[in-house]
């Protein structure tokens, strides 16, 4: 029963969703549903992620909260850049950051911070050189960017995962 519905309540809500979007009930509408559902949980199952290996959960507090203050600074700065306008020289641009993680799910991680925090964007990650593209809003020191990525963050999702 789990190779063919390897998520039985996925399906099942699916299934619910379907019958209560469509005009009329309908033996169609139920069959034509419990095929999605079946396949979407199907797909779903193909799609599974390796475990997550967690080796010090309480750093992940730590960073947490790293990545709250820099958000809130971050939104602080952008805000400043926007009501400023052209009275400053702003200069935005690209940076490589050479990176020692290699697990999938602290690079997922990594990219989310860089995504969430504003004035900053994750663009695209190299895996043959495990370099990753960065635009940054405010770009005025390249170094001190790559410093405070890899000290901040890459140092303790390295401890966390790796």
């Amino acid at each position: 029963m789990s190779r063919i519905l390897p998520y039985p309540l996925l399906a099942l809500s699916l299934l619910i969703m379907w019958l209560l979007l469509q005009q009329s009930f309908s033996v169609g509408n139920i069959l034509l549903g419990s095929v999605l559902a079946v396949l979407a949980s199907r797909a779903m199952a193909a799609l599974r992620p390796d475990p997550v290996k967690i080796r010090k959960p309480l750093k992940m507090v730590q960073l947490f909260a790293i990545v709250v203050a820099d958000v809130v600074r971050s939104n602080i700065a952008v805000a400043q850049i926007i009501l400023q306008g052209r009275k400053r020289e702003q200069t935005s641009g690209f940076l490589t950051l050479p990176l020692e993680l290699r697990d999938k799910s602290a690079l997922a991680i990594l990219a989310c911070i860089l995504t969430a925090t504003p004035g900053s964007a994750w663009l695209e990650y190299d895996t043959r050189r495990n370099t990753v593209l960065i635009h940054v809003l405010d770009l005025v020191d390249e170094q001190a960017w790559i410093d405070t990525i890899k000290n901040r963050y890459e140092k303790l999702l390295l401890e966390i995962f790796q």
